[in-house]
């Protein structure tokens, strides 16, 4: 079966973005099985699944996270975007060797899909703090060529939100005490399934 042949199967999950859960693991499969990535053909999904959007795809095994990669600006379809971001979750974190086999089964996939990124000002870290939504937004910390986000769903292991922002800092290589009027500030919301 050609990956053209896989894209345009008659979805196996009811409608609209629960395909994407479908999408993000045939694309780990398509990955594992054929060693290629899964193209995606959007025209061949409800058109909701075209719109640009960016995306995460987080992968868990037996509860411990297993890979975790997206984009922050939508560059394709939101159907495309899920099958690279769940091709890049299982292969391409550099946190963890390439996903087997072995480990299909017993793989837990969490879509995110972001909203626009937004623009957070604030003159200094406190009032960040204070403006920054705790279980809400999503964060972005950009200096140059360093940049770091943490999802929503990190507020789960991070709820204090100084800790967040002190761990977001830690993540981007960015000074740990410092406040700097050069970094760009963004935040975002997500749209999580499952």
């Amino acid at each position: 079966m050609s990956s053209a042949d896989l894209s345009k199967e008659p979805p196996r999950a009811s409608s609209g973005k629960a395909l994407l859960l479908d999408v993000a693991r045939q694309s780990i499969a398509w990955r594992l099985r054929t060693g290629q990535s899964l193209a995606v053909d959007p025209d061949a999904y409800p058109p909701e699944l075209g719109e640009m959007r960016a995306t995460f795809v987080t992968l868990h095994r037996k509860g411990e996270l297993r890979g975790c990669v997206g984009g922050l600006v939508a560059s394709r379809p939101l159907v495309a975007d899920v099958a690279r971001s769940a091709f890049g979750a299982a292969f391409r974190d550099n946190r963890f060797p390439p996903l087997e086999t072995s480990e299909l089964e017993q793989l837990e996939i969490h879509v995110s899909i972001l909203s626009p990124l937004e623009p957070l000002s604030a003159p200094d870290e406190k009032a960040l703090l204070e403006a920054i939504r705790p279980g809400i937004d999503g964060i972005v910390v950009r200096d140059g060529t360093r940049q770091g986000t943490f999802l929503p769903a990190v507020w789960e292991s991070l709820p204090e939100p100084a800790e967040f922002w002190r761990e977001l800092k830690r993540k981007a290589g960015l000074p740990l005490d410092a406040w700097s009027s050069r970094w760009e500030i963004f935040h975002y919301t997500v749209e999580s399934l499952p």
